[in-house]
């Protein structure tokens, strides 16, 4: 769970990937070019309290999933667009992307009108007020992106995300590709533990076969509504269990059964989050981040329980914060458990940092 930006861009070194579209492109560029560790030595500035809040009556469904019903005349639109602009300053021009990007997922086309002396509308999805508050919180307070629109564009899907659910990154996308190299996992059952938006589960369900399953669990209440919202939208509710429990608890009834155990668990040491980047650590969830005092506090929670969640030849594959959590872990599980596991690795990502842990129960 790295910062926004800080976050390497995924390795895609098991199955060829279709060619990124224009937008998402961008997202990942720009990503890779303010990259860096997951934690700034500089802490970030203090978040602004003065900017507007949204209005009171502000519909809480995801922008982009709303009904176009405003109608707004160009000229109201076009002053919007300008004083928005004026607010984006020259040391952050890809702001301007945003704004375009805004108004793309905001606006859908207006029906013509029968008189030709009638004013053109635009139909936008938000009254112009809030899309207002909603620019001037990404600006100024740093706000993410995607919690502006409502969602993140994550392998071939558009994954709804609001405020209290972390954003799924590009690198973990990996973990899916893992998960279809494994043998028979079409017919299998498998666990995504901490599933926040339900993007791996969406996934994965996915590719499954009719007698594959997913059971997903979180223990925010948040991020089980967000998941269910992207379930029922990509129509796997047939596939995918959403649990609301910590990690195992929700799966007492699935002990043993399961071909596989995903996880992109919280692994940012605590005393790392004040140097994270502004939109994560002032916006993302701590829930979803912080692991402790080495990061390692609830991956290690997850192995213990690995080998009595996994079926005998069981999968498993956990992101961590790179190369010196992935080196323990491999180190950890092949010492402590040696009967139990096999094939126990790390694996790179895109700028080769061993971000992933996978292996096989015995």
């Amino acid at each position: 769970m790295l910062s926004l930006s800080a976050r390497p861009i995924l390795a895609a070194f098991l199955l060829p990937k279709p060619k990124p579209k224009p937008r998402r492109l961008l997202l990942l560029l720009l990503r890779h070019l303010h990259s860096s560790s997951s934690a700034s030595a500089l802490t970030p500035p203090t978040p602004r309290t003065t900017t507007p809040d949204l209005p009171e009556d502000a519909d809480p469904t995801p922008l982009f999933l709303r009904p176009p019903a405003h109608p707004v005349p160009d000229a109201s639109l076009a002053a919007f667009r300008l004083r928005a602009a004026a607010l984006v300053p020259p040391s952050a021009p890809h702001l301007h992307r945003h704004l375009r990007w805004l108004l793309a997922d905001a606006s859908a086309p207006a029906p013509s009108s029968a008189d030709p002396a009638a004013p053109h509308l635009h139909l936008l999805r938000a009254p112009l007020d809030e899309l207002e508050a909603l620019w001037l919180r990404h600006v100024r307070d740093r706000r993410p992106f995607q919690y502006v629109v409502g969602n993140e564009h994550w392998k071939d899907l558009v994954v709804a995300v609001r405020d209290g659910v972390l954003i799924p990154r590009p690198e973990t996308e990996a973990v899916v590709d893992m998960v279809g190299a494994v043998e028979g996992f079409q017919d299998g059952w498998w666990a995504d533990l901490g599933t926040g938006s339900g993007a791996i589960a969406v996934a994965v369900a996915r590719m499954l076969g009719p007698a594959g399953r997913v059971f997903a669990t979180d223990v925010s209440e948040v991020a089980v509504e967000v998941a269910r919202l992207n379930v029922h939208r990509y129509g796997v509710q047939d596939k995918v269990e959403i649990r609301r429990g910590s990690w195992f608890e929700p799966l007492e009834d699935v002990k043993g059964k399961l071909m596989g155990v995903i996880s992109n668990p919280p692994y940012i040491p605590t005393d790392d989050l004040p140097g994270l980047q502004p939109e994560v650590g002032w916006h993302e969830p701590k829930l979803a981040l912080d692991g402790g005092k080495d990061g390692l506090d609830h991956l290690l929670h997850l192995c213990e329980g690995l080998s009595s969640a996994l079926m005998p030849g069981g999968f498993f594959v956990f992101e961590t914060n790179g190369n010196k959590q992935s080196e323990f872990l491999v180190d950890f599980i092949s010492t402590k458990w040696s009967s139990s596991f096999c094939d126990v690795e790390a694996v790179l990502d895109f700028a080769d940092i061993k971000r992933f842990v996978r292996g096989y129960r015995r």
